[in-house]
């Protein structure tokens, strides 16, 4: 498997999982690897009143950082305006908005450990 099949991959399980764990904390899902010309938005939930566009981000290791140092702040400037073209473009006028960041780290056994940021931007 190719380094880039293998990190798609793991993004995609990384993706999985934030979303199970973000539902069973009583999220709703809306959307899931929504794209543009701008980007993606790895997932869209609803908390409450607050319509949440949430990074994903998955290691298998700390060898290059934890997952959540790989978002700086231009990915957190690109999420911002990603959230501002999911919602014109679904004709959506929430309450709130908010971005969060979950990282995910794969453990040698076991459950992964997720960490979940909220209203990082």
């Amino acid at each position: 498997m190719s380094s880039g099949a293998r990190n798609s991959s793991l993004g995609s399980y990384g993706e999985r999982v934030a979303a199970q764990r973000l539902v069973e904390q009583g999220m709703v899902l809306l959307d899931r690897n929504w794209r543009c010309e701008l980007g993606e938005v790895d997932l869209v939930l609803r908390d409450g009143e607050v319509l949440v566009f949430c990074e994903v981000k998955t290691r298998s290791s700390t060898a290059y950082g934890h997952p959540l140092e790989a978002v700086g702040p231009a990915k957190g400037a690109r999420l911002r305006r990603l959230a501002a073209r999911w919602l014109a473009e679904h004709d959506a006028r929430p309450r709130e908005v908010r971005i969060d960041l979950v990282g995910v780290l794969l453990a040698e056994r076991g459950a992964a450990e997720l960490e979940h940021v909220r209203g990082v931007g």
